[in-house]
């Protein structure tokens, strides 16, 4: 059980309530403080004060005054307008994530909503009503609006979502998951649709996967090295104490680890070579750096899991108007993220073309393939991996510098950090597709060195690989082999190779 009090939340927690494996609820302490809250709203909103989306319209109709009899219209209003999203829809753990994230934001105690407005959030979740969220619309500047406003609509049952396996009207899933839909009081609808919760719930499911995939990408390096007859002395640790970064220092302790004990590198310990190429040499100073950018986007996406985004806040007996549901913290992380990976995936691909590039090693088949000519061995697989690295250039060019002014000029300079997530989920799967390739060659190539083996941990990790594409006998359509193994990446189990 996850205890929601806008202080707390992890990437982890959200990866865990986003896949089922645990639930969510309002912890007392975040009850009390949403009451307080409320009151503060429920008072002003009976004065005769402006307070903006309390008894105000919003966005360029801020200066429209709202009559009290109306104030219940206006939010849903503002939920039904708001919901202009277009796209396929977001994955079902995505749309999850989101919601969590949102309840705990609500949470906090700053938005003036009363507690039950989350705690349905949580029923949702625990019992799987997923609203139908469509992927584009958001410019993250009022935070992820049109995203919000498609899950807040099922949760006045409107809208669409997912139960039991089936697409439905939002008010049908609601009454077969036993739950009423709720009826918004003063400010409810635009706490709801106001904040960064989609491109964040987008950022924390992939920094987690790319994480696993940036310790898969080590124990898949290492493996190519040791197959092209590489020297691990450019990972000794007093080379990489005198440039200290954190993530060169981790990069080049773990390729070192993994390469221990390895029989090729006996074989050929007094070779006449000095250096190799970039792509090996320099792995601890490129995966090092990605290694970085993953942590500094874990570090801010920590903050804006436990942070306040909505607009206006209640602060004290105030409500104060500003910008916090601004996305320009996660954009220019998730633009980082993407170049980030592409380099990775660019890294990868320079090794697979080593491997299986007759021009490039001395020790192995053209192509990897049993008869060249004959056969084309992984020729094509060599292929895939630049495609896919030629799209990952393209995605990495950075959303977030890219503003459109909208709402009547009112929002005049967005962040657009929705396209950023959505462009950096599709740079995972490429990248991990990629490394797929580059284990694919790497262990075909350790094979073409027998009787030598390769170090313990390199011949584990050998063994996984082989346990769900087996050894060639020929050509046959390596996409199979690459889906398998893309799989067993994503699952973490070539991650766990050496780890620790």
């Amino acid at each position: 059980m996850v205890l929601l009090d806008g202080s707390r939340l992890t990437i982890e927690n959200v990866v865990a309530v986003a896949a089922g494996r645990d639930a969510a609820r309002l912890a007392p302490e975040a009850i009390e403080k949403m009451k307080r809250s409320r009151d503060v709203v429920e008072r002003l909103a009976a004065g005769d004060a402006a307070v903006y989306g309390v008894n105000t319209g919003v966005g360029l109709l801020a200066d429209v005054r709202v009559p009290p009899a109306e104030l219940e219209q206006l939010q849903r209003n503002v939920v039904r307008s708001h919901a202009a999203g277009t796209g396929e829809p977001l994955d079902r753990e995505e749309v999850r994530a989101m919601i969590l994230i949102r309840a705990n934001v609500l949470a906090k105690g700053f938005s003036g909503i009363r507690p039950v407005v989350a705690e349905r959030l949580c029923q949702m979740l625990e019992r799987n009503v997923t609203p139908v969220v469509p992927s584009q619309g958001s410019v993250g500047a009022s935070g992820d609006l049109a995203p919000l406003a498609h899950m807040a609509l099922v949760l006045i049952g409107e809208g669409e979502a997912e139960f039991s396996g089936r697409r439905m009207p939002g008010a049908e899933a609601l009454r077969l998951a036993g739950l009423e839909p709720l009826r918004l009081a003063s400010k409810e609808g635009i706490s709801l649709v106001n904040g960064t919760q989609a491109m964040l719930a987008i950022g924390c499911l992939e920094l987690a996967r790319a994480e696993t995939l940036m310790e898969t990408a080590e124990v898949v390096c290492a493996l190519t090295l040791d197959a092209l007859r590489g020297t691990p002395r450019a990972f000794e640790a007093r080379l990489h104490e005198i440039r200290p970064h954190a993530g060169q220092l981790a990069s080049a302790a773990r390729l070192a680890r993994l390469l221990e004990g390895s029989e090729i590198r006996a074989s050929h310990i007094s070779c006449r070579r000095v250096q190799d190429a970039y792509s090996l040499r320099c792995a601890p100073q490129v995966h090092g750096a990605v290694r970085d950018t993953l942590g500094g986007a874990r570090q801010v996406f920590g903050i804006e899991l436990n942070a306040a985004t909505d607009n206006p806040l209640v602060l004290g007996d105030e409500v104060v108007s500003g910008g916090n549901f601004h996305g320009e913290p996660l954009a220019l992380q998730l633009d980082y993220l993407a170049i980030g990976l592409a380099a990775l995936a660019g890294i990868s691909e320079r090794r697979i073309d080593r491997l299986v590039n007759p021009a490039l090693n001395e020790n192995l088949p053209p192509f990897l393939a049993g008869h060249a000519g004959l056969e084309s061995g992984l020729m094509m697989a060599q292929v895939t991996a630049a495609a896919l690295v030629a799209e990952n250039r393209v995605l990495a060019t950075p959303a977030s510098c890219g503003s459109i002014t909208t709402s009547g000029n009112k929002e005049d300079f967005v962040s657009m950090g929705m396209t950023a997530a959505l462009k950096w989920k599709r740079v995972v799967r490429n990248t991990r597709a990629v490394v797929a390739i580059e284990a694919l060659a790497a262990a075909r190539a350790l094979e073409f060195l027998r009787p030598l083996k390769t170090s313990p941990l390199l011949e584990a990790a050998r063994e996984r690989i082989r346990s769900v594409c087996g050894p060639f006998e020929g050509d046959h359509p390596p996409a199979l082999d690459i889906a398998a193994l893309d799989k067993l990446i994503e699952q973490g189990a070539l991650a766990q190779v050496g780890a620790g």
